[in-house]
């Protein structure tokens, strides 16, 4: 079977992966789906699955599936390097004073509403999406590294590609891709430190926030937050981002927020305890918690309403 037949018939097989796959490098849903299709209308050019390995069958898939991983890769590349250039337009990546989040993965929490929602072990898309290097805090510390450091830490660290591709892919030796990846870890690291392992206690220190938030009793929700706890508001275009810091004042903003949402229903964001508040049957944020140590340490709250508009949330309040 010829490479380009076989890349063919693997994409297919392989869209949810390719789709996680963008989706960490370009921290958007849309933009994720749109270059993996773009990906597949390049592999479908005469003699672009050349070099993928035509057999034996066990080494072909290998290939045909590096092959397909490098495929969308490169598209990312040059939409991270087109989307840098227009930001360095306008202003430096956060030196405009905008806080920017990447989309996020919303489905219901366990227990609440008549339907679990995607079910990650059997709903491949879900699956997909939700595995490893998927939590908000993660996805916005990827999106403060420039387009080569992204891409070398998402190929080596997340899809496990050989050094000898991910050079191929970024166009540069083997030495270098290695120390972009290095660079990269680090900073990722040190911008998103590993939360607490034990899913049910964050659902309960997100519970006891909200509760504290909606009875506006601030002696109850300080407890609950890190002393340096930092609040990111994206409000996209048309509301202003907010950045708050301390436990006093992401209290009392959190309290305000309460009062202006109807309703505040729990959710899985990016597989991690959140909430989603709604007014007026509308969607009004989706909200991110990051808990260490027993404390909410960073609150990631996305306030845009295109982008919540897009995301189809709506369907979570059935």
């Amino acid at each position: 079977m010829g490479g380009s037949m076989v890349l063919a018939r693997r994409f297919e097989e392989h869209r949810p992966r390719l789709r996680a796959v963008a989706y960490r490098l370009l921290g958007s849903l849309g933009e994720a789906a749109e270059a993996v299709e773009e990906a597949r209308l390049r592999l479908e050019r005469p003699g672009a699955g050349a070099d993928a390995d035509p057999g034996p069958e066990a080494g072909a898939v290998r290939n045909a599936d590096r092959a397909l991983t490098a495929a969308v890769a490169r598209v990312c590349l040059d939409r991270l390097r087109s989307r840098t250039a227009a930001r360095r337009e306008e202003a430096p990546y956060g030196e405009d004073g905008r806080v920017r989040l990447p989309d996020p993965v919303v489905g219901r929490a366990p227990g609440h509403g008549p339907d679990p929602g995607p079910d990650p072990d059997h709903d491949p898309e879900q699956r997909a999406l939700l595995s490893d290097g998927c939590e908000l805090p993660f996805m916005a510390a990827l999106d403060t590294l420039g387009p080569a450091e992204r891409v070398a830490f998402v190929l080596y660290d997340l899809c496990a590609v050989p050094s000898d591709e991910v050079a191929e892919v970024l166009g540069r030796t083997e030495a270098s891709a290695r120390q972009l990846a290095d660079r990269a870890r680090r900073r990722v690291r040190a911008a998103a430190p590993a939360p607490d392992g034990d899913p049910e206690h964050r659902r309960e220190v997100v519970a006891a926030f909200l509760a504290a938030a909606g009875d506006g009793d601030l002696d109850a929700l300080l407890p609950v937050l890190d002393p340096d706890v930092v609040a990111r508001s994206d409000g996209g275009a048309l509301r202003p981002s907010l950045l708050r810091r301390g436990a006093t004042t992401v209290a009392a903003q959190a309290v305000i927020f309460a009062r202006l949402a109807e309703a505040a229903h729990p959710v899985l964001v990016n597989g991690a305890p959140g909430v989603m508040a709604v007014a007026e049957g509308r969607v009004i944020s989706v909200m991110s918690f990051t808990v260490r140590g027993g404390r909410v340490t960073a609150l990631d709250v996305l306030t845009d309403p295109d982008r919540l508009t897009r995301l189809g949330l709506t369907a979570l309040l059935d």
